[in-house]
């Protein structure tokens, strides 16, 4: 039986999941939240493939050990550059790092993200998720563009969720100060403002060069959301942890969208793992989508001149 199309994710995320042997020999790939679950899994793969690899991470120990794990075993070219995505600032440095060391981007991936149970705020006045969610790497994909576009051709991956159709984005209150915060939809929300700018980003790349897609990288194991309370902890890694898969699926899912050559030229798309996916509707919503630009680029205080 043919399931309604807001519930087709279900049937999709037991279909048979696309692979390619293509190499990424020689190929330059930057990856944020690289130091565990589908950000490592992505990094492994693509280091196993010939690629190398700039991580833009927040932990500098862990960073170091993964960095030193992929070149001992693969051989590959590994820099790392540290950041905390929930500071704007700290995402524009690491992006001028970037640039000064890395003089063409082959594919990025925009992997870190974060989920959390109660509101807080950024030091510059954010809510965190929303921040490290979807303005952090708004900014960092803007900024990184000209170099990726003089790049081409290139590809441009944000891992997003199915849960952007948890709901919850309100353009009148993004830092969640007039409503009770529930985690889901805080999470949802910005999740929804990332897939709404990724089609405005499509627009702006077409006949470029530069491909730009999201995918969700399935039900998997990751660290997403355990600094959070006991309870959830509790229940993230006691209870809901089996049911999970290997983050490793997610890894090849990525390696197949960032290598496969039939992905090229395809772009603005939703992908679940590798299967092409409809997402919810109000994550289609274009005029939305332009006011959610528009209010991306205040927040985050970048011009339509930064944009090449």
């Amino acid at each position: 039986m043919q399931l309604p199309e807001e519930l087709q994710f279900i049937a999709n995320a037991r279909l048979p999941q696309k692979t390619t042997s293509t190499r990424m020999d020689g190929k330059v790939c930057v990856i944020t939240g690289a130091t565990s679950g589908v950000g490592y899994a992505a990094a492994e793969h693509l280091a196993q493939g010939g690629a190398n690899l700039v991580l833009v991470c927040r932990n500098p120990e862990k960073a170091a050990y993964v960095q030193n794990r992929l070149v001992n075993r693969f051989g590959v070219e590994v820099d790392l550059v540290l950041a905390d995505f929930g500071r704007l600032s700290d995402v524009r440095t690491a992006v001028a790092k970037i640039l000064e060391r890395t003089p063409r981007i082959d594919v990025l991936i925009n992997n870190a993200g974060i989920h959390a149970t109660r509101r807080r705020l950024t030091p510059e006045g954010f809510e965190s998720v929303f921040c490290v969610n979807h303005l952090a790497s708004f900014l960092f994909t803007r900024l990184l563009l000209p170099r990726i576009t003089a790049s081409a051709p290139a590809r441009i991956l944000f891992v997003n969720s199915e849960g952007h159709r948890f709901g919850g984005l309100d353009l009148d209150d993004l830092d969640w100060a007039k409503r009770r915060y529930k985690g889901l939809q805080g999470y949802g929300a910005a999740k929804i403002a990332q897939l709404l700018t990724i089609w405005e980003i499509n627009d702006h790349l077409q006949s470029s060069g530069v491909t730009i897609n999201a995918m969700h990288p399935g039900a998997v194991r990751t660290n997403i959301g355990m600094d959070n309370g006991f309870l959830y902890r509790f229940y993230q890694r006691y209870l809901l942890w089996w049911f999970l898969k290997d983050p490793s699926i997610a890894g090849e899912a990525l390696y197949y969208l960032a290598a496969a050559p039939e992905m090229e030229g395809i772009s603005g798309k939703f992908f679940n793992l590798t299967i092409d996916e409809k997402p919810a509707a109000h994550a289609l919503d274009r005029t939305l989508g332009k006011r959610v630009w528009q209010v991306s680029e205040t927040l985050t205080g970048l011009a339509e001149s930064d944009l090449t």
